[in-house]
């Protein structure tokens, strides 16, 4: 049973208290630092760094798009520099989000000497196992692979003194609760653990009570909602056969550079997307039917601007961290308001603007 957390109370004006440079890590950690242009800390990386590198487990509550990524790995990059034996696994929803934190990782690593592996449906599962096999000290992953190689003995979860569960609560919403149980089950009992999450559900408060020890938590610590960066707007469906004539009109307007769009089924949204690229748009899609390889192929399209339009299902709606995205536009109404704020939080991100528009009927 965890014992009561220690709370850091929300800031309303925030000031860093540190820079990168203050930190006790290492100087070529810092050099990668830098070479990010990460120049100012954002507040949940100089609420959180600090304790993590205390050896504090961490509970992490932020709004989406605030930097967690980056607030977990340089304390847990600068830990293993110093100790080569220390491992990390690190727990994620979506097959994306486990390839965006390895990209993240690797370019905090350059030159140290310390390995990752990834752990995601739809990519090779034998090359995965034999990365497990040369144990690196990173094992990045969602719940269903992490399983089956659990099971199948090749990732041993007792020989892990750190772990991350990251955007627990979307873990929880797909399903991954019991999952998620067994892992910590599993877990040796000298670790350092940290919870990264936007929300606190009772099903997430279940998992805290087992997987943390004398937490610090770090709640909120943003200075306003990040909704008040993005701009919110309704659209009135004028029947549903024009509705993509009204969406084909909307991003031939000035200022829709970058556009994700949210739809509600893997058939409604491929569909959607053929017709656009039949209309002469430079359009992708990701969904669940796509292999793990083509989805990655158009990310990277979206990222580098050879497309301008990304369509998916509320797969990308957690994690991706894709800078520049305009608008966010909801095709289809998602199933909660919790939906519509992961969705609506891949744009404003880290107080920039940017814009949401819903269809209604």
């Amino acid at each position: 049973m965890a014992e009561k957390s220690k709370e850091i109370e929300n800031e309303t004006v925030y000031i860093p208290q540190y820079r990168f440079g203050d930190f006790p890590i290492s100087d070529l950690l810092k050099k990668n630092i830098r070479d990010k242009n990460y120049l100012s800390l954002l507040p949940i990386q100089d609420k959180c760094i600090p304790e993590i590198l205390k050896g504090q487990d961490v509970i992490g509550i932020a709004n989406t798009g605030t930097g967690k990524t980056a607030a977990f790995l340089i304390p847990l990059v600068n830990k293993i520099s110093k100790d080569i034996t220390q491992k990390v696994i690190i727990i994620t929803p979506t097959r994306e989000l486990a390839t965006q934190i390895n990209e993240e990782l690797r370019s905090f690593t350059k030159g140290m000497n310390i390995g990752s592996a990834i752990c995601i449906g739809g990519v090779n599962i034998d090359r995965q196992k034999n990365e497990v096999r040369r144990n690196p000290n990173f094992v990045i992953g969602t719940p269903g692979r992490i399983k089956d190689f659990v099971n199948a003995r090749v990732l041993f979860l007792s020989q892990f003194n750190n772990i991350v569960l990251n955007e627990a609560d979307r873990m929880v919403d797909i399903g991954f609760i019991n999952d998620i149980k067994y892992f910590i089950s599993l877990l040796s009992p000298n670790r350092q653990s940290l919870f990264f999450s936007a929300t606190v559900s009772g099903k997430v408060q279940e998992i805290i009570k087992g997987f943390v020890r004398n937490p610090v938590t770090i709640s909120s610590v943003v200075q306003k909602d990040s909704r008040d960066n993005i701009d919110q707007n309704l659209i009135k469906v004028e029947g549903r056969e024009t509705k993509t004539d009204q969406l084909h009109d909307l991003l031939t307007q000035e200022g829709f550079d970058k556009v994700l769009i949210f739809g509600r089924t893997k058939h409604g949204i491929q569909k959607l997307t053929d017709e656009l690229i039949r209309r002469g748009f430079k359009a992708g899609v990701i969904h669940g039917n796509k292999r793990q390889s083509q989805r990655q192929k158009v990310l990277e399209q979206f990222k580098r601007n050879e497309i301008n339009i990304l369509l998916a299902t509320d797969i990308a709606s957690r994690g991706l961290d894709i800078t520049g995205i305009s608008h966010v536009i909801n095709y289809d109404i998602p199933a909660t308001f919790e939906d519509y704020i992961h969705r609506i939080g891949r744009t404003g991100r880290v107080n920039n603007k940017g814009s949401a528009i819903t269809f209604i009927e």
